[in-house]
């Protein structure tokens, strides 16, 4: 006999069904789906008072889950380059005091952050997972959380991306100070922990 779970969420971020929305009124294809917005919002939530980071807001669906599962006392910088895309994440989620939007490459970001080591960060873009890994394990705290998505092929990925996803997983090993799982579940996502 075969047995199933459903691993839909059971819970939904308010303001999610707004900005994915507009998100179709945009074009913008690309925000993490539901399963692994459910995953961000139990990580963020076993963190509490942590500080962490979202490396690519896109129009803020990833950010309104991991603000979901976040304590009053934990804080998110949600970083993103695109201002209409930024736009849209502020609209929605900008009252939220546990969050600040920063407009910036990522890879600027990285150079110029110097807070308190992060205890999560989720990363939805290239710097921080295809290159500059490195520097990003690097602000982690020990145990804090190293989340990525879309690493089974999807439709939005250019021609030329999965030489790039193979390569981040084939190197990983490398990394010794992060302990990982990848998985082919939702989009296809890596866990790690920074040790």
């Amino acid at each position: 006999m075969s047995l199933s779970v459903d691993d839909r969420p059971y819970f939904r971020p308010a303001a999610l069904d707004s900005i994915l929305t507009e998100a179709a009124e945009l074009g913008f294809a690309m925000s993490c789906a539901d399963r692994t917005g459910s995953l961000l919002a139990t990580f963020a939530a076993s963190k509490p008072g942590g500080r962490m980071v979202e490396l690519g807001t896109g129009v803020g669906a990833g950010a309104a889950w991991l603000l979901h599962g976040m304590r009053h006392d934990a804080h998110l910088i949600s970083v993103e380059m695109d201002t209409a895309r930024q736009t849209v994440a502020t609209k929605h989620l900008g009252h939220d005091a546990r969050v600040t939007f920063e407009t910036a490459d990522a890879d600027t970001w990285l150079d110029t952050y110097d807070g308190p080591p992060l205890a999560l960060a989720y990363v939805d873009c290239r710097p921080g997972k295809f290159h500059r890994l490195d520097n990003l394990l690097d602000l982690l705290e020990p145990g804090g959380l190293y989340v990525v998505d879309d690493l089974l092929p999807q439709p939005t990925w250019p021609s030329d991306h999965q030489p790039r996803v193979d390569s981040f997983l084939a190197q990983l090993p490398e990394h010794t100070n992060l302990l990982g799982t990848a998985t082919t579940w939702a989009s296809g996502l890596l866990v790690g922990a920074r040790t």
